[in-house]
């Protein structure tokens, strides 16, 4: 995977006040205007972020010395409800100049029966993700046939007193599992598979969305903004990059080190699914989990490879898919919705303006319409 220049970090993005305009900028949760501001696209939010601490270091509760992790969590108040908001995924891919195909996605727009028996606060069940495989195709495409095998099994089923932490801890174990399996079986062959890959999972617990990513590749939601009459690109995930203070730090303290922006000069992501030589440099699985409550402004969401966000920014991606739906010259073949030809033809521009844009790596979009 090669390099990606200027990875924002949650400290260095504009206040509200500024950021909340439309196009100027990405978003993060807590960026967002409170309900009392009269913000009809303020919601409910909370951002996770969990890593792995050493023996040394201060621990905030028994859960967390339990876990090795540090869970950072702001909320807001949602203002506001609307009814349950179907879901539906698109997605196109190309090899760019790359010789092989090395991403993988998976889209399931309903796994509610997969799912039962759910606690009774649930009703619907959604997943998206794509993994971007580096070292080979191996990893992305283990993690894309069993992570969300492994996300069912260990799903709450009947009743449970907190949906949010369960879900969350059903995530965290999931990668943590995933990543397990696939090194064992990595280990085992002759030689030992190299493969990693990224993750950035969607998954929708009714209108509620969790992410979780590893690495690079991320989830932008198109919210409209009322006050500005434009659409805004919010940022669902965090991309892990060794350059990253936190990150950078944690690999320094496992005994690896960050050479030209890469761990040990080598691997681009600091966060990962396989990478077994790397692991005990500091490189984890552990992902950072973020909850977006869904409200009527929101159109999609994008998910995307760094392929794809190399050549264009978040901003540039949502307009030019916006501008893709509003196309009057999409034609519709016979026995297809106009709707779902639409976001086709907004995938496959998208995709393949990346291509035409000099991206020399594999490009996956996904882009999962919010039907209201």
């Amino acid at each position: 995977k090669e390099a990606q220049k200027g990875p924002l970090l949650f400290d260095d993005l504009p206040p509200a006040s500024s950021a909340d305009s439309g196009m100027g900028g990405s978003l993060l949760f807590d960026d967002l205007p409170p309900a009392s501001s009269g913000d009809a696209a303020s919601c409910a939010t909370e951002q996770v972020s969990t890593e792995s601490h050493g023996k040394g270091e201060k621990r905030k509760s028994l859960e967390e010395e339990k876990n090795g992790r540090e869970e950072l969590v702001e909320k807001k108040v949602c203002k506001g409800s609307v009814g349950l908001l179907g879901l539906k995924g698109y997605v196109a891919e190309r090899k760019g100049e790359r010789e092989d195909m090395q991403d993988a996605h998976v889209i399931l727009n309903d796994i509610t029966e997969e799912c039962q028996p759910l606690p009774a606060q649930i009703t619907r069940v959604s997943y998206f993700a794509v993994f971007d495989g580096h070292g080979g195709v191996r990893a992305s495409k283990f993690a894309a046939q069993n992570l969300h095998q492994n996300l069912i099994k260990k799903f709450p089923k009947g009743e449970v007193v907190s949906v949010e932490k369960t879900v969350k801890r059903c995530l965290l174990d999931t990668f943590k599992h995933t990543d397990e399996e696939f090194l064992k079986q990595a280990s085992s062959q002759k030689p030992a598979w190299k493969d990693g890959s990224t993750a950035t999972c969607v998954l929708a617990v009714d209108n509620t969305l969790y992410i979780a990513n590893l690495g690079d590749s991320r989830a932008i939601l198109c919210r409209y903004n009322e006050e500005s009459q434009k659409y805004a690109a919010l940022s669902l995930s965090k991309e892990h990059n060794p350059t990253q203070y936190e990150e950078r730090m944690r690999i320094q303290k496992a005994g690896g080190n960050v050479r030209d922006g890469r761990v040990l000069g080598v691997l681009e992501v600091s966060r990962s699914i396989g990478d077994g030589q790397y692991k005990r440099c500091g490189v984890i699985s552990v992902p950072d989990i973020k909850r977006c409550q869904l409200t009527h402004n929101d159109r999609f969401i994008l998910i995307a490879c760094d392929g794809l966000f190399k050549v264009f920014t978040p901003e540039e991606a949502v307009n030019f898919i916006v501008s893709c739906l509003e196309d009057k010259n999409i034609q519709t073949r016979e026995g297809k919705l106009e709707a779902d030809a639409r976001y086709e033809a907004a995938c496959n521009r998208l995709a393949n303006k990346a291509v035409q844009r000099g991206s020399a790596d594999n490009v996956t979009v996904m882009v999962v319409r919010i039907e209201h």
